[in-house]
């Protein structure tokens, strides 16, 4: 016996089934002791143990004999070296963690960490904020059962409406993709925090589309278009979650605030414009309203200072909220006050009021807030952010996850590829790739290739306007770097020269080259330069990639990606999202460029990724030309891999 509890002397003498097992052996003791367990019908073993995978090649080889164990019998293991599981709901403490110690407060949320330590020190401040947290797992090493198996189980449980992880590596895309499309048909909100945000190596890439392709970039685009959220630490992922788990949907993007300082509401405003909510000023009805309610120095635009006079005149407060609140203009609402220690029942009253008045989401953002505010607003059901700033942040995923709720699933057709050109592995040379591509809608520049000087003059002529002329060799990809590109040439003797310097110049620049020739292509109209490649993500397969081109792409690196493949919906959203989107919205008296053009080319090349699948290496169109009316490609990379002659 150990106090009231029976023990026994192995296995084989424990009485009826066993639901789950809790190992603490050492490693080497571990593999016979889950033999053990499968024999009488255990379902799940949760493995303390460390000393495996994180421990070299001798721990490896015995975490692979437990992974074997697993296939074999069908017993599920959680671990090894993990935390293990807590179920706050049914009072389930398989873990030696010391957030056990404390009280267990079953909620809403659901929480799984890859790291023990980290993890453990986010349920406390979950526990801290009077945050329920239903359920807490750590997977340690994963050896078999991994993250996106444990969330996903999670989010199936009735209690569960916001699921949060901690990550530290991926190796699932597929099921990253199912888990976020999961969250949204369950409408249960999933939140991740994921270190590593520095590239963690260079890889040697023939293409701008791979150099730009960090790991994290990708995740971080492909998280957001799989409908996850991604916070920055652990605090803002806290904020998003209390913010979700107690706040119905936000209708739109519209925001007002309401403050006791003009300075603090005035920071809020920026923050959300920041983050590209909306900060509308409040209808004039509205406003004849709210000024009814505040004292002659209050201001009722938006931010709203109701000033400090409320504390006197509760009503202040309470009715300019209400008030801003019914403007058909704002979706959701924030309001933000600091210390007020001697106020907490006035003020819950006040907020509580304010709950019962309005269906829209709102948040209170209290500054230096007593732990008995905290506890209160936790009871009422109302999300207590630490400052604006991070209450605007909430607000904004709030909006985001609403959106990504109100949206149907996008439905990609499939893409028949025909016969690769080459069927080779390696560069595929530019001119076989142009007309492959031209095959599936990418438009190219007529372009032929040449062998002599007198060929390009007699191409020119054929042509009858300014050519450019680019080497063609299968040892370069990038034809610039050698000297191999002279453009806008429009008579027979400069095309002439040109030929005659770009072969010179490449032999010197690059003497063991290959030169098939050199490619004669008519000059494109002008237009704002951008690329579109592919990249093969080790995680996440084929990535499509936009972004401005040109000078612009090493300047700036101002791209998007995300996993192929995508409608022209998404890529015009992941268009608009750059930085640069200005330049082809038009600016500074210049047309507007051809988005809608260019989001389907995007699209088109998705497709083509998809395709292409295992056998894609990269492809690069770098410069994409976007004109006032339609896209034209003007060069080309293309690298397969993989593919049988």
């Amino acid at each position: 016996m150990v106090g009231p509890l029976t023990c026994y002397p192995n296995i084989e003498a424990i009485p009826g089934p066993i639901d789950m097992a809790v190992v603490i052996l050492p490693a080497p003791a571990v593999e016979r002791c889950l033999r053990e367990l499968a024999a009488v019908g255990t379902k799940v073993a949760v493995v303390f143990s460390s000393g495996f995978g994180e421990a070299g090649a001798a721990g490896k080889a015995m975490e692979a004999a437990l992974v074997e164990v697993a296939r074999e019998t069908g017993i599920r293991l959680c671990g090894p070296n993990c935390l293990g599981v807590v179920n706050a709901f049914d009072g389930m403490l398989a873990t030696f963690s010391q957030y056990a110690d404390g009280a267990n407060l079953p909620g809403p949320i659901g929480f799984v960490t890859q790291s023990g330590a980290f993890g453990t020190a986010i349920a406390a401040l979950c526990r801290q904020r009077h945050l329920g947290l239903g359920f807490f797992v750590n997977t340690g090493n994963e050896a078999d059962i991994d993250f996106v198996e444990t969330m996903s189980c999670m989010m199936e449980d009735p209690r569960i409406r916001v699921c949060t992880g901690y990550l530290e590596g991926l190796k699932d895309g597929n099921g990253w993709m199912r888990l976020g499309e999961k969250s949204r048909t369950l409408r249960k909100p999933l939140v991740v925090m994921k270190v590593g945000r520095s590239e963690a190596g260079s890889r040697a890439v023939a293409s701008h589309t791979g150099s730009l392709a960090g790991e994290d970039v990708v995740f971080d685009s492909v998280t957001r278009q799989a409908g996850i959220l991604r916070a920055r630490n652990e605090e803002h992922m806290l904020d998003l979650a209390q913010v979700l788990a107690l706040c119905p949907p936000a209708e739109g993007w519209g925001v007002a605030i309401a403050s006791q300082s003009g300075g603090a509401g005035v920071q809020a405003a920026d923050r959300a414009i920041e983050l590209g909510l909306e900060v509308p000023v409040l209808g004039r009805d509205t406003q004849v309203r709210i000024n009814q309610c505040l004292p002659g120095f209050g201001v009722a635009t938006n931010p709203v200072d109701v000033t400090g006079q409320f504390v006197a005149q509760p009503a202040i407060l309470r009715d300019s909220v209400r008030i801003m609140l019914e403007d058909s203009r704002i979706h959701m609402g924030m309001i933000w006050i600091e210390l007020m220690h001697k106020n907490v029942d006035l003020l819950a009253g006040v907020f509580e009021e304010i709950q019962g008045s309005t269906k829209k989401p709102f948040v209170v953002a209290w500054l230096g807030a007593p732990e008995d505010a905290v506890k209160r607003l936790a009871e009422l059901g109302i999300p207590l952010l630490r400052s604006g700033e991070a209450a605007i942040e909430a607000l904004a995923g709030l909006a985001l996850v609403s959106q990504w709720q109100r949206e149907l699933p996008h439905e990609h057709k499939g893409l028949e590829l025909g016969v690769l050109p080459n069927r080779a592995d390696g560069l595929i040379s530019s001119l076989e790739a142009m007309e492959w591509l031209g095959h599936f809608g990418v438009p190219f520049p007529p372009t032929i290739l040449v062998r002599s000087r007198g060929e390009a003059q007699k191409v020119q002529g054929k042509f009858g306007g300014a050519v450019a002329l680019k080497i063609e060799s299968p040892n370069i990809p990038h034809k610039t770097d050698v000297g191999g590109v002279r453009l806008a040439l429009s008579n027979r003797g400069a095309v002439g020269d040109a030929y005659d310097r770009i072969i010179q110049d490449v032999m010197s620049n690059s003497p063991n080259a290959e030169i098939d020739g050199v490619l004669v292509q008519l000059m494109a109209q002008p237009g704002v330069e951008c690329v579109v490649g592919l990249i093969q993500d080790p995680i996440f397969g084929p990535v499509v990639m936009v972004g401005l081109g040109g000078v612009w792409i090493d300047l700036m690196e101002d791209v998007a990606f995300a996993r192929c493949p995508i409608s022209s919906r998404e890529a015009h959203s992941l268009i608009q999202g750059l930085r640069g989107a200005k330049l082809l919205n038009g600016y500074r008296g210049h047309p507007p460029s051809d988005v809608q053009a260019l989001s389907v080319m995007v699209s088109r090349v998705s497709a083509i990724g998809t395709a292409l699948g295992d056998r894609l290496g990269e492809l690069d169109l770098n410069p994409v030309l976007v004109h006032t009316h339609g896209v034209t490609a003007v060069d080309v990379v293309l690298t397969l891999r993989g593919c049988e002659a």
